[in-house]
């Protein structure tokens, strides 16, 4: 589809969240326990993953998953025993969080088996997914619900189509960290159009300071590039290879647009990173929070 064009397009319901990782920069936490499973203050990283596809209206969740990964089925799922036992208490508060993820949407699951990259994982979601444009959330990136970039992301997929990725601007000394994208103006301030992508750049062969991070709406049209892709950083199948030929090719499945986000992201994929995650969400909720920045000032006064 060319840009700007508004023929109808199918509503985007689906979500993929591949989840197959080893998680070995938190070993040895990860050694019997999924990543995905580490707590943000009382919940797991990937529930605030789900609640987000949730609240974008997106109903449909599918989990790529691996070896040693049940607990994320299992969190997803009803626990008769432990809801029973907390009924039986009273205990209304408790049994309402622990009914709260299994009610949240609709999950699949399905294994990825050869763990071969971001690529490979999206690829195994082809069947699920189907001949309609889908969103893919990456686990490490925790996107503040008072930021709405997936909603945004999904209705600039509908005026444009083809496929639309999150960007966000990090320091020049930081881009060989990230899928980097060279970008043009729009109209809207907040969208730009992707000409072309680059894997983890050095930052001299940056084409911007304009960074990948874990949010992608997808044409389908994807897939059929994802089976013909050869591997290519670190030996794995990129999705970043995938959708530069996307940007190269509209003809292929649409243009490739990127929404520049500028709000609160916490990378829970850093042990550093995903400390911060935790104080700053304990700082702002209302049942810790007034507490809990107190203790934080004496300590930051008196300790450090």
């Amino acid at each position: 589809m060319v840009a700007g064009m508004t023929q109808a397009q199918p509503r985007i319901n689906k979500a993929v969240i591949p989840a197959a990782g080893l998680g070995t920069r938190f070993l040895p936490a990860t050694k019997a326990t999924p990543k995905e499973m580490l707590p943000v203050v009382d919940k797991p990283a990937i529930q605030y993953v789900v609640e987000e596809a949730v609240s974008a209206g997106l109903d449909d969740v599918l989990m790529i998953t691996g070896r040693n990964k049940r607990p994320l089925e299992d969190h997803f799922d009803r626990n008769y025993e432990l809801e029973s036992a907390l009924e039986k208490k009273g205990d209304a508060e408790r049994l309402a969080k622990v009914q709260e993820s299994s009610d949240l949407a609709t999950m699949h699951y399905v294994r990825q088996g050869d763990p071969r990259g971001l690529g490979h994982a999206v690829l195994c979601a082809a069947p699920h997914v189907g001949d309609e444009p889908f969103a893919v959330l990456l686990g490490d990136d925790l996107i503040d619900p008072r930021d709405p970039l997936l909603k945004r992301m999904i209705e600039v997929q509908e005026q444009h189509g083809g496929s639309v990725i999150a960007l966000m601007e990090v320091a020049p000394e930081q881009i060989h960290l990230y899928g980097c994208a060279a970008v043009e103006t729009t109209e809207d301030s907040d969208v730009v159009k992707v000409s072309d992508l680059v894997e983890k750049p050095d930052a001299a062969d940056a084409p911007s300071n304009y960074a990948i991070i874990g949010r992608y709406v997808l044409d389908p049209g994807i897939f059929d590039i994802l089976r013909k892709t050869e591997p290519g950083r670190g030996g794995e199948i990129q999705i970043t290879d995938a959708l530069q030929q996307l940007a190269a090719d509209e003809k292929v499945g649409g243009p490739v647009h990127g929404v520049v986000f500028k709000g609160r992201r916490y990378d829970t994929g850093d042990r550093g990173d995903y400390l911060r995650a935790i104080v700053r969400l304990a700082c702002e909720r209302e049942d810790l929070g007034p507490e809990f920045r107190t203790w934080l000032r004496s300590y930051v006064t008196e300790e450090m």
